[in-house]
């Protein structure tokens, strides 16, 4: 629809943005568009096929392999990470449960404390990005850190609370944290451009990352490549790649059942935080609250769960895959270089909004 086109177009030409697009509404597509470059440098355009970086939308491969080994009966919601993960000496407390890890409620300490400000890239100014390759590679950045509050009496985002489920897998099945997803999420799901792609190989049809540097005015001076703002290679909080095709049908398998089948498919795409924060940034919906779920958060309107999504943001990369369950409707935008694409996503939902509510 043209009038989808013009907010991505205003984007893609006054706001940054360089990717792809895709809105359905059940199996019509609305609109779908590449933008920018996938190389900047030998100006390779991106296409409706280009894997990029999704980020902690990783998240959600990691939160259904959990529920695949809940439905194999391998692990419960209510098991302490403690007894699955040898994590002796450590301060993770010994009441954390695989469901608190789930839905940011552990309050064990992260990383690099977003919420507050701190950078994750500068996690790998002392110690270098590619000596993280293995899921235990994280652990030294986090599990010696004081928890910020009980598990169970608050919600804060966390993106190590998702390297201690990975670990978790790992010792279930005793496969890596990519194997397992590959053969239990990928396959099975037939995502045909969703892989793992470390920065230090090839990797074809696949769209580099762009960091801008702006001056004091917000005027851009030059882009840079984000190969050292973070691990080379996913991990179970983040960096998977994907397309925003995959990412629709990925959404759309889930609210049909496929894999899970349909009594973990509903638990995934419901709430499951008894704690919510106000969502007042939708100026169509100023008493709406979001609360958070199994990897997913979820907007919600007069009680009523209006959008199930899930966002990522890194140096030179973000994403957002939102579903609308009422209308069977989708938004995924994924981008190759800093852009406000949360403002974007508000934009294209109104539209969705006036037209379909």
């Amino acid at each position: 629809m043209n009038e989808f086109k013009s907010i991505c177009n205003d984007f893609s030409e006054n706001h940054y943005f360089s990717g792809t697009c895709l809105i359905k509404v059940h199996e019509d597509v609305l609109f779908s568009r590449a933008y920018g470059f996938a190389h900047k440098g030998f100006a390779i355009p991106n296409n409706l096929d280009t894997k990029f970086d999704i980020a902690s939308i990783t998240k959600l491969f990691t939160a259904i392999s959990i529920l695949i080994l809940i439905n194999q009966g391998k692990l419960s919601l209510d098991d302490k990470i403690v007894n699955v993960v040898d994590l002796e000496g450590s301060e993770i407390p010994s009441n954390v449960t695989i469901e608190h890890l789930l839905t940011h409620t552990s309050g064990i300490s992260d990383d690099a404390d977003e919420e507050a400000g701190e950078d994750y890239s500068a996690l790998f100014i002392d110690k270098p990005n590619y000596s993280f390759r293995k899921t235990s590679d994280f652990l030294p950045q986090f599990i010696y850190k004081k928890p910020l509050f009980k598990a169970g009496t608050n919600v804060r985002y966390n993106n190590c609370a998702f390297i201690l489920l990975g670990m978790a897998i790992e010792k279930i099945t005793g496969q890596s944290y990519r194997e397992f997803v590959r053969e239990n999420v990928i396959q099975p799901f037939e995502l045909a451009n969703t892989e793992f792609c470390a920065m230090d190989e090839i990797n074809e049809n696949t769209a580099e990352g762009y960091s801008g540097i702006f001056d004091e005015n917000h005027q851009l001076i030059k882009w840079t490549k984000n190969i050292y703002s973070y691990p080379p290679v996913g991990s179970p909080d983040g960096g998977l790649y994907s397309t925003v095709t995959d990412l629709d049908k990925l959404i759309r398998s889930i609210n049909a059942g496929k894999i899970l089948g349909s009594s973990l498919s509903d638990t995934l795409l419901q709430p499951h935080c008894k704690f919510t924060k106000p969502f007042n940034k939708w100026k169509i919906a100023p008493h709406a609250r979001l609360r958070t779920g199994y990897a997913f958060e979820f907007v919600e309107i007069d009680k009523g769960v209006f959008c199930i999504r899930k966002d990522g943001l890194n140096a030179g990369v973000a994403g957002m895959l939102s579903y609308y369950p009422q209308i069977d409707g989708t938004i995924v935008i994924l981008s190759n270089q800093d852009c406000n694409i949360w403002e974007m996503h508000r934009k294209l939902q109104t539209l969705l909004y006036q037209l379909f509510y």
